[in-house]
């Protein structure tokens, strides 16, 4: 069940808010909607990125051994998709 949130910006966040939902043809709700979905994946990511470089069994590359393996991939054919 979908719950009311309610938070206040300042009035040159509304503007910018307005012209956004305006040029897109939505409404604020679905702009809002959209924005906090996107923070909170982009939040997850970050937790999952953090983790990992705090996980001593998760294996961190060189560059060169990242562009050696990218490269191996290409020639393969395994990076393909």
């Amino acid at each position: 069940m979908a719950q009311v949130v309610t938070a206040r910006f300042p009035e040159s966040v509304v503007e910018a808010l307005d012209r956004v939902a305006a040029a897109r043809r939505r409404s604020r709700a679905d702009i809002l909607r959209e924005a906090v979905d996107l923070y909170l994946e982009e939040w997850a990511d970050y937790q999952t990125a953090l983790d990992r470089l705090q996980d001593p069994t998760d294996r961190t590359l060189t560059w060169e051994e990242l562009l050696s393996d990218l490269t191996s991939a290409q020639a393969t054919g395994d990076g393909e998709g």
